[in-house]
């Protein structure tokens, strides 16, 4: 009888057989095959990031040669080492199909046993970073994940821009109520594929049973809903399915691009039930929730980055989610293929690609330690009572730029250079700016310390 090892060994072969040397040895040689019993599949990989990789580019390939070794219905799972002196690790199941595979049809669906979530199992309330812009959405989805169609929150309506995490988050709402109800029928399908299956049953002449299927569930979570815009037939059917389920104590969640009162060509009587429950919006991620969503996904892949690269990838890539993972997952695939360290020079080399840098803000502290360094005066004596003719005269430039180059009030500035007043501070600009008309030295000086300063 052949052992896990020698079975793995042979899909290997099959693997290196169908893929480029440097993609096998990259993605696939370093895997350990862990254990097989009852029909699932275990295998070591370095990170969740290598097994979303090869999830999302070779799982056909290595679910063919999965079938091939061990046999049909095999089940994969993949297992990331967290901790090698302690040998923790945490498990992540496979998709066990194509990622962009759809539905299986509704009559099918319906059958018992054969019922399809299609929730994706690694979006749980566990991997869904919690902070300011998500907070109202994250709460009401903890609340529906207990008692789905018994809170206020039916229809739960949530809204944001692209990437910011609604998909995570609905998901998350879905996988919750199955852990908590086993039984529950969750459906989890995108406002396009919906349209598609209502297509097809019309083709076909089974709206009773399309209509039965999704009047059957008891959480219906509808993705992008957006693009029912302007789809009569779509919008009739999902109007009554609609009303069967809120009447019927079962929950919907939704998700749009946009909040209801701002959505086109959707009928008035569908808007006005989207308006029922809640719309919560989740905003763009702050700075705080980005570098959290960092750290968060560096625990997850068991990588580490400097402080200086986490705080950089933070300030600099803003706008979504799903940018702070595809650099963090370039960030890996560079390091991977190249075997170099991840520091501040490859992050601004792959940042650069993906998104624009934005220039440093420029600090208080910043000016200060300038200014000392220009005009070789300590900051410790720029902040002291000294009052010194060439020390104030330095104190007063101090003040000038700081509040020509940083968006700080001058409140703030005065309580930064010693604790002095507004007035003060008021005081000190006046003062260089009258110099500044009659003296060209001093012009140079001021012009040379804001380029080191914007550089």
């Amino acid at each position: 009888m052949q052992t896990i090892q020698q079975q793995w060994a042979q899909c290997q072969t099959i693997l290196a057989d169908n893929l480029t040397s440097s993609a096998y040895r990259t993605w696939f040689a370093p895997i350990v095959p862990l254990q097989f019993a009852e029909g699932v599949l275990v295998l070591q990989v370095k990170s969740q990031f290598v097994a979303e990789y090869i999830e999302q580019n070779y799982l056909p390939l290595l679910s063919a040669a999965i079938i091939r070794v061990f046999g049909q219905g095999t089940k994969l799972e993949y297992r990331v080492l967290i901790d090698s002196t302690s040998g923790a690790g945490t498990s992540l199941p496979s998709a066990g199909a194509p990622v962009n595979s759809q539905p299986m049809p509704v009559a099918q669906s319906a059958q018992a046993g054969a019922f399809d979530s299609q929730l994706n199992a690694l979006y749980t309330f566990d991997s869904f970073v919690a902070g300011e812009p998500n907070k109202l959405a994250r709460t009401a989805g903890l609340a529906i994940a207990k008692q789905p169609g018994y809170t206020a929150f039916n229809p739960l309506f949530v809204y944001g821009g692209s990437g910011v995490g609604k998909t995570h988050l609905v998901n998350a709402i879905g996988n919750q109520v199955r852990v908590l109800n086993p039984q529950a029928r969750v459906i989890y399908v995108s406002a396009n594929t919906f349209k598609l299956q209502y297509q097809d049953a019309t083709k076909n002449n089974k709206i009773p049973d399309f209509l039965n299927f999704y009047q059957s569930v008891d959480v219906l979570i509808m993705d992008d809903i957006q693009y029912f815009a302007g789809l009569k037939g779509t919008q009739d059917t999902f109007f009554h399915i609609f009303n069967y389920l809120q009447q019927s104590r079962k929950q919907l969640i939704l998700t749009s691009d946009r909040p209801p009162v701002e959505l086109k060509d959707i009928e008035e009587r569908l808007l006005t039930r989207f308006k029922w429950g809640l719309s919560a919006e989740i905003k763009e991620p702050d700075y705080v929730l980005r570098k959290n969503i960092l750290l968060s996904k560096m625990r997850r892949d068991g990588i580490s980055l400097s402080d200086e690269v986490v705080d950089f990838i933070a300030q600099n890539v803003r706008n979504s989610v799903r940018d702070l993972e595809g650099i963090l997952a370039s960030l890996l695939a560079h390091s991977t293929l190249t075997d170099r360290e991840i520091d501040l020079a490859l992050a601004e080399q792959v940042v650069s690609h993906i998104v624009a840098i934005q220039p440093r803000a420029i600090t208080i502290g910043d000016v200060i330690g300038a200014v000392s360094e220009h005009y070789g005066i300590s900051e410790k004596a720029i902040l002291s009572a000294n009052r010194s003719k060439e020390i104030v005269q330095v104190r007063h430039i101090a003040a000038y730029l700081c509040k020509e180059l940083t968006n700080s009030s001058l409140t703030e500035i005065g309580f930064k250079m010693g604790k002095r007043t507004h007035a003060t501070m008021l005081h000190s600009m006046a003062i260089v700016k009258n110099q500044l008309e009659f003296d060209p030295s001093l012009r140079q000086q001021i012009a040379q310390l804001e380029s080191a300063l914007r550089s």
